[in-house]
């Protein structure tokens, strides 16, 4: 039997109508919230939330609130059609692709343009807020639209993205969310290297170069458990590495896995975050150290 093609919804009172019914039928609703062009990390996550759930929606939108002028929100790959044939390989399908055209009216298209918007202003300093300000803000605020049409019970985000994991555990947190935030592991290729969108763009050659930041990653862990705790040297150790294989450090940081705050010496859970570019491709990956 060929598994189901999800419903897809564009309205997002259309979306709000189908949540209701299956809540008013008792059941646990997951979702899925992602930009499109999805790879086995996505699908991972979509099966966590299968086997946590009665029923999956998996959100495709294109955030342009989270892209500065500068950044490559005009070259993000894109494959609709794509994307729902994969979400049917997902043991026990997916329910829904919530598929909203624009969730931010910015020029006033419907009515006055919106200027709300959403910050956990601690939680976004540092590591990617230092080189990206507006991306969080545009998360946050977005992450909040999706989870007030499609009133999930749980969600379900990557740790490859450790900082914006966090910050969705503290929004939903403060703002009092009935929604349940689960971070799942990172997923990698045989070789190592973090899945994202972003990896089709690398040259063979800096996909090659750009496993120095896993395995940079993977010695500064073993090295802690062996007893190194000086946060300095292993983020030494960590850049050199990735630029003496040619990635351009944006930043290397070991923090405490909470509050995102930098560690000078470990002394209990921490992350390793890095954020690098090889060619014009900026990656992003963590180990976290117990």
């Amino acid at each position: 039997m060929a598994p189901a093609t999800p419903k897809v919804i564009i309205d997002k009172n259309e979306m709000r109508r189908w949540s209701r019914s299956m809540r008013a039928q008792g059941k646990v609703i997951g979702l899925v919230p992602t930009m499109g062009f999805l790879h086995m990390g996505h699908l991972s996550l979509v099966a966590q939330a299968r086997s946590l759930c009665d029923v999956v929606v998996v959100s495709i939108y294109v955030n342009p609130s989270q892209f500065a002028p500068t950044e490559d929100l005009a070259t993000y790959p894109s494959d609709f059609d794509g994307d729902v044939k994969k979400l049917t390989s997902v043991p026990g399908g997916v329910d829904v692709v919530f598929h909203p055209h624009n969730l931010y009216d910015y020029c006033g298209e419907s009515g006055p343009g919106h200027e709300s918007w959403v910050r956990v202003e601690k939680l976004e300093l540092g590591l990617c807020g230092n080189s990206r300000p507006i991306f969080f803000r545009g998360v946050a605020t977005v992450v909040t639209k999706l989870f007030n049409i499609v009133d999930p019970d749980l969600a379900v985000f990557g740790k490859k993205d450790y900082q914006q994991w966090r910050i969705i555990q503290r929004m939903v947190r403060d703002l009092d969310f009935p929604v349940k935030v689960i971070g799942a592991e990172v997923t990698r290729e045989n070789d190592g290297l973090a899945m994202s969108s972003r990896n089709v763009h690398l040259s063979p050659e800096e996909r090659e170069k750009a496993l120095s930041i896993n395995k940079s990653l993977l010695r500064a862990k073993s090295a802690a458990r062996d007893g190194q705790v000086d946060c300095e040297k292993l983020r030494n150790a960590v850049i050199q590495s990735i630029t003496d294989a040619g990635g351009r450090i944006d930043y290397a940081e070991i923090v405490d896995q909470d509050n995102l705050e930098k560690v000078e010496k470990i002394k209990g859970p921490v992350v390793f975050c890095v954020a690098a570019w090889f060619g014009k491709v900026r990656l992003i990956d963590n180990m976290e150290i117990n």
